[in-house]
């Protein structure tokens, strides 16, 4: 019985680490105080960094099923019959899961390198919404220029629109991505300004990420 002990606390110390971080993060964003994650969970910052060296040992242990149920509702969505509406209802979902959680955003519009299972879900998360976009395209409902990049720009865009009326106006969003929805429709369509570019949008991610990725960060 005594050999069990220690095990048992080490893994209630874990769990009780893992709900103060997904409090905080939630709060605060990716780049909180790990020490405010400590003493939430009333322990100890040697206990914290014993059971997660770094920030992305943490990050990971958080969200590895946040990004898993991402992954999901894009096949998901990939089973709609009509791909406008696979599409938008994909885009509508992921700006709400921003809306819900400060530290999930971050998670969308950061690139936080360096964890084997977020990159491995960050990939299929990606595929999945490409597969969207294309189908979309193919149909001719979205904007043949329109690219995964884009995206991206629309969940920074949208994370700053909810930061600034989380209190005030916390369903502002929807109404601002309802009309970007309809400026990405085929049908009549405008010209856009050129796209900066996929290794400009994933270098200001990457950017972003590295905010989240210190080793360890206070």
């Amino acid at each position: 019985m005594a050999t069990h002990a220690p095990r048992a606390d080490a893994e209630r110390n874990r769990r009780r680490l893992i709900e103060a971080a997904l409090a905080v993060f939630s709060e605060r964003g990716l780049d909180a105080p790990l020490d405010e994650i400590a003493r939430r969970a009333a322990l100890g910052n040697a206990t914290l960094y014993r059971h997660f060296p770094t920030r992305r040992d943490l990050i990971s242990a958080v969200y590895a099923e946040t990004l898993d149920e991402i992954v999901l509702a894009a096949e998901h969505a990939a089973h709609q019959p009509d791909a406008w509406t696979a599409f938008h209802d994909h885009l509508v979902y992921l700006c709400g899961v921003q809306s819900r959680c400060r530290a999930t955003s971050d998670l969308l519009t950061a690139a936080v390198s360096g964890v084997p299972g977020l990159d491995a879900l960050h990939d299929r998360a990606y595929q999945g919404l490409q597969r969207l976009i294309e189908r979309a395209q193919a149909a001719g409902e979205l904007r043949p220029e329109f690219r995964h990049e884009d995206v991206v720009l629309i969940l920074m865009a949208n994370a700053g629109l909810i930061e600034r009326t989380a209190e005030a106006a916390p369903d502002a969003w929807r109404r601002q991505l309802a009309y970007t929805l309809d400026g990405l429709r085929a049908p009549g369509r405008t010209p856009a300004p050129p796209s900066p570019g996929v290794d400009r949008v994933v270098d200001a991610m990457r950017e972003r990420g590295r905010r989240f990725s210190g080793d360890p960060v206070q």
